[in-house]
Formats: structure tokens, sequence, C-alpha cells
């Protein structure tokens, strides 16, 4: 997690919303990245989505089984049908989004009976720095 608080901080400097995102194999770091929405100027290319893609491209697979996802703050609807897709093992997220995240709030995707793969999810890890993170970036926003 904290290479993923890392890339938050890194993204928050390039005036991304400060989320980052890291695949693990094994222990082996596969794919590590932030947010590029606007660097991009593509609103697909949240953290997730990256470093799943990244991850894919590594592995040579269409599918990350065994895999685990750290990610700053708590997959959108996006991101995470992205991780059901691609058959993460687990997903350890900080900072919990009770506005528009979709795994423990919103339509909680894995917990949907069409959902094919459910990843094992563990929240808070890191929310206090990945929180300070958010509201800092966004408190900038609004001077």
């Amino acid at each position: 997690m904290d290479l993923a608080l890392e890339l938050a901080a890194a993204a928050a400097a390039a005036d991304e919303a400060p989320v980052g995102a890291v695949i693990v194999d094994s222990g082996a770091v596969l794919a590590a990245e932030r947010n590029r929405m606007r660097e991009r100027n593509d609103p697909t290319a949240h953290a997730e989505l990256l470093a799943i893609r990244a991850a894919l491209s590594a592995r040579g697979t269409g599918r990350l089984d065994g895999c685990d996802l750290y990610v700053t703050l708590e997959p959108c609807a996006m991101c995470a049908g992205a991780i059901a897709h691609a058959r993460l093992r687990r997903v350890i997220y900080g900072a919990a989004d009770p506005k528009a995240g979709a795994v423990d709030h919103g339509v909680r995707l894995f917990d949907s009976p069409s959902t094919h793969h459910h990843p094992e999810v563990v929240s808070g890890i890191g929310a206090k720095r990945a929180g300070e993170l958010l509201k800092a970036f966004f408190a900038r926003l609004r001077e």
C-alpha cells in the first residue's frame, strides 16, 4: 500500500485525483499506476484500469488469477467491473468512497449475483493517509 500511496501523491502533484494502484503476484509487483485521466484526456484512465492493463501485459494473459490489487480509494463501478472480469484474487483499498465507491458502498458490485467473480475485499489499509491526500487535493480545487 505504501507504493500505491506514493503514486497517489504523484497523481495529486500532477493535478489528478490522488489515487494509486499496485498489482502484486506472489509478492512481486506486476504493475503500479496512478490516475491519468486529465493527462490522457480519458475518463477511463483510472489507476486501477491502467494497472490491470499493465499487469495483463506483463503476465501475457487475459486474467490475473492469484493477484492482489492495492488501491488507495474504494473502486468505482467501472473499476470494480474490470476487477471482476480480470479475476483478481483480492482487493485491498484504503479510503472508503461513500459517494462513488462500488465495493462496500453504492451498487456493491461484488455482492451482486450477476457478478461472475467475487474477490476477497480488505478495506481501511492506509485509509488515513489516503483520506488526507484526497481532502487536501479537493480543498485545493475549491480555493
